[in-house]
């Protein structure tokens, strides 16, 4: 890449010190009256080198301006010592030797004064986590009056340099490099600056909308969420300028840096707790950029947005304006990261195309979106061996991983890979949260309620938006009875993550558990408002219309739910409580017959129901089938012993059978078996003592045939 000037904009000392948005702006505007580009527009890249040095010599991003001088003088440039350096900069940053391009960029800068080495220079303190080093070099007084860079270091006491080629020809002085007496430093070196010097002297966040946006991610490394937010502003400064907007591409097709600052100011705007202007944010940032995943990765992981409002505005991102050619792709491989409540079809053909027309069907993200329907369907195993696969592609995959560790902790025989697996993650990986969230769900599978908890905490403080530790962490009070502490804690997880409604649908089900019902039907509407596609929350309204007396409106709600779970075509065994329910529904409202089919269908699912079993009894019972509901109400029994309820049932039925009298025919039956019975016994031959036998009454005469009917 050819040398470049600093900037020729001049800027005066008032203008240049502002932090606000306005600023950039005026800039912004003012730069279409130039004839050159303006270093503020958000979209300029570098331009591309024609000359004749080595392609490696400088970065392959020159984020400063070039002047027409530079372009004419290529053909005639040599390389010099600087420019070695800079290559060897560059091969240190591409090797990982960030230390050596610290060392040889510091000398750079020292010898050229130039803004685009103290950019790189400022990138490398960045790579090293030197944020306050690259800081203050991004936001120190610069010279911005150097007509050229130089190839090598000053000439020393007058002594002339060879050329490159060994010819002893003289070259002209290079003109002083501190043509600006030594400038001052530190945080109020803008405001010492001479006033004469003033106009050729500004800070690199001044020059570059890139050294802003670096110099805006070392402040939020640092902490420094306020000095961040007025270095990049708390709006977008281009979004009204006339040359910015979803519908204008980059000029070199690569990611806009205004859609990256858009997300930085997210980033910025969530850890202020400003939750709705960071999802402001985000959506500017992905509407400016479609290739800005990150802004995406946060309003879906992040749950910002309901399941209809992510698809209608991901479908609705301007794909075609800004990737002409890769606009299919992008749309499909953002399509099936969202939520699978809705839009069955539509996912699994977009998973189908990128399987068939893309090749990607053994891409960790593409395997993690089949693994994230099955687990929307409580499908936990055929799960497990999808998000096995992608961890056997990738050591560890941050979206699998909760799949991951959630269909372990619903198979109870892979409990012992739980343990082995958060341990190895803890040992590999102790600064993931995720390390921590397997140790926290192992010890819940285990019903260690506090030590889950404990870690559960530790998880969300390590990363607050890790949304499955809390849900978690509430969990682990609803488990052990603590329904007030549950609701509290499901109440803060729901204010976090507005675009979700599982929260408040479990804050629904434990004030069904507290028997505030008022407080259950809000939460649950609120819920349903959000997400009308969730089976499991339409059930948890069929519960509510059940404890309100309304068993027509229950029986509806319970039927959708199960017309839900086929559509998504989950397991019908996780279903077999909401067939329960229906079932009960249809008892109450005295349609016993269908009763009895919905109970006979749960225990076709499973077999040793206890619930199930005894409800059926039930229905037999009320139908006048005394002896079939006594065998149900054994075999519910024999599953579940101590059941108090199937327990006065039985008894009711065993009086009932006592006492009900048999009909004439019955009665002469029972007399002759009697009878037939007694005289077998009576011409048996006794033994030993003179004893009738012990299944002959007292009252039956020696000839066996007379019987005392009370």
């Amino acid at each position: 890449m050819p040398p470049s000037t600093p900037s020729s904009n001049q800027h005066s000392i008032g203008s240049s010190f502002s932090f606000g948005p306005q600023y950039l702006v005026d800039s912004y505007l003012d730069g279409n009256l130039s004839t050159v580009s303006n270093p503020l527009d958000p979209n300029r890249r570098a331009k591309e080198s024609t000359g004749r040095q080595h392609p490696l010599a400088n970065d392959t991003t020159d984020i400063f301006q070039e002047s027409d001088d530079d372009a004419e003088d290529e053909d005639e440039y040599e390389w010099g010592m600087v420019d070695r350096m800079r290559l060897w900069r560059h091969d240190a940053l591409m090797q990982h030797l960030y230390e050596t391009a610290a060392f040889w960029g510091d000398k750079i800068v020292s010898w050229t004064n130039d803004p685009n080495d103290a950019f790189w220079l400022a990138q490398t303190y960045f790579m090293t986590h030197q944020y306050s080093r690259a800081e203050r070099l991004l936001t120190r007084p610069f010279s911005t009056t150097l007509s050229k860079r130089p190839s090598s270091p000053p000439p020393a006491n007058g002594h002339l340099f060879m050329s490159a080629k060994g010819k002893g020809r003289e070259q002209d002085p290079l003109p002083p490099l501190t043509s600006l007496p030594r400038l001052p430093m530190g945080p109020g070196a803008m405001i010492e600056v001479p006033e004469e010097d003033q106009e050729r002297v500004s800070r690199l966040v001044d020059m570059s909308v890139a050294c802003r946006y670096l110099a805006a991610q070392c402040q939020v490394r640092q902490g420094n969420w306020t000095e961040a937010t007025e270095m990049l502003g708390e709006a977008n400064p281009f979004r009204d300028s006339g040359r910015s907007g979803p519908a204008i591409p980059n000029v070199d097709g690569g990611i806009k840096v205004e859609a990256s600052m858009c997300h930085l100011r997210g980033i910025l705007m969530l850890k202020l707790n400003r939750g709705d202007q960071a999802k402001q944010c985000f959506m500017e940032a992905l509407a400016l950029d479609v290739k800005c995943y990150d802004a995406f990765d946060q309003l879906v992981t992040g749950e910002m947005m309901t399941p209809d409002e992510e698809w209608e505005f991901v479908q609705g991102l301007a794909y075609t304006q800004q990737t002409p050619q890769d606009a299919e792709f992008v749309q499909l491989i953002y399509t099936c990261r969202l939520r699978k409540y809705k839009h069955a079809s539509e996912h699994a053909l977009t998973r189908k195309r990128l399987v068939d027309e893309y090749g990607l069907g053994d891409n960790p993200d593409v395997l993690y979106s089949f693994a994230d329907a099955l687990y929307a369907n409580f499908r936990w195993a055929d799960c497990f061996v999808i998000t096995s696969r992608i961890l056997g592609l990738v050591s560890i995959h941050n979206s699998t991983m909760p799949l991951h560790i959630a269909c372990m902790y619903h198979l109870s025989h892979l409990h012992s890979k739980l343990f082995i697996l958060a341990h190895e993650m803890v040992d590999r990986e102790p600064e993931n949260p995720i390390s921590w969230y397997a140790v926290g769900v192992w010890y819940l599978s285990g019903g260690k309620w506090p030590q889950a908890r404990q870690y559960f905490s530790k998880t969300s403080l390590m990363d607050p938006r890790f949304g499955p530790a809390w849900i978690a962490f509430a969990h682990t009070f609803a488990l052990e009875g603590e329904h007030d502490h549950a609701v509290t804690a499901y109440s803060t997880c729901a204010r976090m993550f507005t675009g979700s409604h599982l929260p408040l649908m479990f804050v629904g089900m434990e004030n069904i558990m507290l028997s505030n019902y008022a407080l259950a039907d809000e939460a649950l509407n609120a819920a349903n408002s959000m997400c009308d596609g969730d089976p499991l929350l339409v059930n948890e309204m069929g519960v509510m219309a059940f404890n309100h007396g309304e068993f027509q409106q229950a029986t509806e709600l319970f039927r959708k739910a199960l017309d839900l779970a086929q559509v998504t075509q989950s397991s019908q065994k996780a279903w077999a409580t909401t067939y329960l329910n229906l079932g009960t529904c249809y008892r109450k409202l005295r349609r016993l017959t269908e009763a009895k089919e919905t109970y006979q269908k749960v225990l076709e699912l499973d077999s040793r129901h206890s619930v199930a079993l005894g409800f059926l009894g039930l229905v037999y019972h009320l139908l006048g089938q005394t002896d079939l509901a006594i065998v149900k109400y054994h075999e519910a029994l024999s599953i579940d012993p101590i059941n108090p309820h199937v327990l006065e049932l039985l008894n009711m039925a065993l009086e009932a059978n006592i006492t009900k009298m048999p009909s004439q025919q019955e009665l002469s039956q029972m007399l002759k078996v009697l009878k037939e019975k007694y005289h077998r016994a009576g011409e048996t031959e006794y033994k030993g003592k003179d004893k009738a036998p012990r299944d002959v009454p007292l009252d039956v005469g020696a000839d066996g045939d007379e019987m005392n009917l009370g």
